[in-house]
């Protein structure tokens, strides 16, 4: 049993386009801003609404592939992954902190909810692009091979 968790599950709409950096490495990550909403009626009885941000950085090949053909402000998505605290120095020499939710392979999860054609596309981390997006998430009832 594991003795920590950090995972992070969130529905909601992009901020923006998302936005592919690559790295002098050679690797690359895909980037977006997620909002997501929570509505109430506040004593009055008015309907009251609050907007939160989250910074999304994928790590997955196949699911950067997937959002940069894909994604675009106003999708609507699903993401699971890790919350991680970054420090990092910008331009002017100024350390400055972010924290965003990263989505890193066998760890995360990516579900477009309103993908082309009216049908939703998803890709986990642990497939890496070796598999169309939503490959085997049909019948689960098979015979364990062994």
């Amino acid at each position: 049993m594991a003795r920590y968790v950090n995972q992070v599950t969130l529905l909601g709409n992009l901020g923006g386009d998302p936005e592919v950096r690559h790295f002098q490495t050679g690797g690359r990550v895909l980037t977006f801003n997620l909002a997501t909403s929570e509505f109430w009626r506040d004593g009055s009885g008015e309907q009251r609404e609050r907007t939160e941000w989250h910074r999304i950085s994928v790590f997955v090949d196949g699911l950067i592939d997937i959002g940069e053909r894909y994604l675009r402000k106003g999708s609507k998505v699903l993401v699971q992954g890790k919350l991680e605290n970054r420090k990092w120095t910008d331009q002017q020499g100024v350390e400055r902190y972010s924290t965003e939710v990263a989505l890193r392979p066998f760890q995360s999860n990516l579900v477009l909810l309103d993908a082309p054609g009216g049908q939703s596309r998803s890709e986990s981390g642990a497939q890496r692009g070796r598999q169309p997006a939503g490959a085997g998430a049909g019948n689960q009832d098979d015979d364990i091979p062994f």
